[in-house]
């Protein structure tokens, strides 16, 4: 995701005054927050629906409900029966589809511009208007359960990573899986997602974005028609589930038939809004820029191409989410050597930031690479939309993108090396460790039938 997110923040944030003018803002009296952002480069637009719910408001017990319910969204309404909003958006040359998240669930639609009232229609009417059926519930909870099976269980270094954040986190939600636990999908009922969906699928909980070719003050009387008419709900914020102070590392070992071994090193970062400094985020950002932004950066040169102690190694954190998170770098050991060296070779990169300054001709690559990125991105107003629901839904402002670009260039190489020094320490470290057991050992089992495009 942080690479993603990176991407998407560059262009956006490269020219702030452009950006700001360029996008409306305003609230229907239920509480819809609707952002307009204009794009007038070819005649197409997207509408995405952002709920301010994912799985870091899920606790032990009904872990996966945001999820479920995001497949019971194409289950159809009283108006709008099963599989009628994906024909009618496919009938008016448009696609669709949804995702779960950490902070959000979100919906969207790309279309011509002048289909934009399909969207708004269908969106409309699914946001209170479900129809919430046992059938269909079952049937998309076995998809989903399929789902877990095939994209973490039956996947070795996914199970791991699952097992390093229920480890890693003690207390924050983020120990939690978006699809959830498989006993929690076991006991969930249709009345928990009843009242999930009366509770967080309001107006008041949502971000209407709309990009595209269109004129802002047409959207939102749009959006008024549609949206305007439905009715808000008392919406109760979740208490805070605030990590507690980490006082050692953390080992686990996770035993599973694999091809091969694979590691995981996490330290406890803070995130924009949430950091004793504003410009430390940014500073962990170039950081793990340095580490993993290329085949030019450190780990690709020093550990895959250098001393050869991994065949893949990277290195992932995002600045912009609900929580506090974590800078993560993980590596597969090359064949012939150990978990340990590539530990050893994987901290040894984390403790040069602590020793030297990074170079200039470093901070000079990020930096234009980060400006780069626009280039590749401009052309898309689904990515342009997905960043300002993203910081929206994570309690973020979109116009923090204005900024980005410049808390990048003001960051110091002596930054750089105080945030290594003040967060990439041993006592908020958490390590994790694929030991690979006999391929033999994996039972087989028989896919069950079904299957859903939508999902995590």
């Amino acid at each position: 995701m942080k690479r993603l997110m990176i991407v998407l923040a560059v262009w956006l944030a490269a020219g702030p005054t452009l950006v700001s003018a360029r996008v409306l803002e305003q609230r229907l009296e239920n509480g819809l927050k609707v952002i307009v952002k204009e794009d007038h480069r070819a005649p197409i637009v997207t509408s995405q629906v952002w709920y301010k719910i994912g799985s870091s408001y899920e606790y032990g017990g009904l872990t996966g409900v945001s999820h479920v319910l995001e497949h019971m969204m194409f289950k159809g309404t009283r108006k709008h029966p099963v599989g009628e909003f994906s024909r009618i958006i496919a009938a008016n040359g448009g696609d669709e589809n949804a995702f779960t998240g950490r902070d959000y669930t979100a919906y969207y639609q790309n279309l011509a511009k002048d289909r934009l009232p399909v969207a708004f229609e269908l969106e409309a009417d699914r946001m209170r208007n479900l129809n919430l059926l046992e059938k269909e519930f079952r049937k998309e909870l076995a998809v989903v359960k399929e789902e877990r099976r095939m994209r973490t269980d039956d996947k070795p270094n996914s199970l791991t990573y699952e097992q390093f954040n229920a480890g890693a986190y003690e207390a924050s939600p983020y120990r939690n899986p978006v699809i959830g636990w498989m006993s929690d999908l076991d006991v969930l009922q249709l009345a928990d997602l009843r009242d999930w969906y009366r509770q967080w699928y309001a107006p008041n909980n949502a971000i209407l974005v709309v990009v595209g070719d269109v004129d802002p003050q047409a959207v939102v009387r749009l959006a008024k028609r549609y949206f305007g008419p439905l009715k808000p709900e008392p919406i109760t914020k979740p208490k805070p589930r605030t990590e507690p102070k980490q006082h050692g590392i953390r080992r686990f070992t996770v035993k599973l038939p694999a091809r091969q071994p694979y590691l995981i090193l996490g330290y406890k970062t803070p995130v924009v809004g949430k950091a004793d400094a504003e410009w430390e985020p940014y500073a962990l950002e170039m950081l793990s820029y340095v580490l993993d932004g290329g085949d030019s950066a450190r780990l690709a040169r020093e550990l895959i191409r250098g001393s050869q102690v991994a065949t893949d190694a990277g290195a992932d954190y995002s600045p912009f989410s609900r929580l506090p998170g974590m800078l993560v770098l993980d590596a597969v050991p090359t064949p012939g050597r150990s978990v340990v060296e590539v530990e050893k070779g994987l901290r040894e990169q984390v403790e040069r930031f602590k020793r030297e300054l990074v170079s200039e001709q470093e901070m000079e690559r990020v930096r234009n690479q980060v400006i780069a990125a626009k280039v590749y991105e401009k052309d898309s107003v689904f990515y342009q939309a997905m960043l300002i629901g993203q910081l929206e839904a994570a309690g973020l402002d979109w116009r923090l993108a204005d900024s980005y670009v410049d808390h990048i260039k003001q960051v110091t190489r002596e930054q750089i090396r105080q945030v290594a020094r003040k967060y990439l320490n041993e006592d908020s470290l958490s390590v994790a460790v694929l030991e690979p057991l006999p391929l033999d050992q994996k039972k087989p089992r028989q896919a069950s039938t079904g299957g859903d495009r939508h999902g995590v």
